[in-house]
């Protein structure tokens, strides 16, 4: 993980119903994924239930819970020489938007590869992939996920 700590704030309704901010502060780490991601929000269902002011669980994160039922918004960083070796190759049951927020990875389906760098926006519709990082620096993505209908043979692993 990078030496950064990015804010997380959430605005939702407070006890007499009117509109606030319910928290203001890090994004927590995640307590898998290889310490590489931190999830900023999760949902348990889509569409989401915004009633209640608790914070939500970072949870595991793992390519199985990338699938549903519910959302989840993450920034994931990809280290240097991620994916170097034999490709991690596999698939979700969900749409994921990806936005480059600093660094650059490679994106490689079964047909080719592209390079998205900070600043890009990758939209991944549940297709076969890995990802490479094959700089020196860490690249770093902010990754919202949401449930969808499998395409080809479906999620993996």
């Amino acid at each position: 993980m990078t030496g950064n700590t990015y804010r997380r704030v959430v605005a939702g309704l407070g006890e007499d119903g009117n509109s606030r901010i319910l928290i203001d502060g890090a994004v927590p780490d995640a307590k898998s994924m290889a310490g590489r991601s931190r999830v900023v929000w999760r949902t348990a269902s889509v569409p989401a239930d915004n009633s209640g002011s608790e914070d939500v669980d970072p949870g595991n994160v793992s390519v199985q819970d990338l699938s549903g039922p519910g959302s989840l918004f993450m920034i994931h960083t990809f280290p240097p020489e991620h994916g170097s070796g034999e490709p991690f190759w596999h698939a979700t049951d969900s749409i994921d938007y990806i936005t480059m927020i600093a660094g650059e990875v490679v994106f490689v389906t079964q047909s080719g590869e592209t390079t998205v760098r900070a600043g890009d926006v990758l939209v991944d519709r549940g297709i076969v992939h890995a990802w490479r990082n094959d700089s020196s620096e860490d690249a770093v993505a902010a990754i919202v996920v949401v449930p969808a209908l499998p395409v080809g043979k479906g999620r993996t692993h």
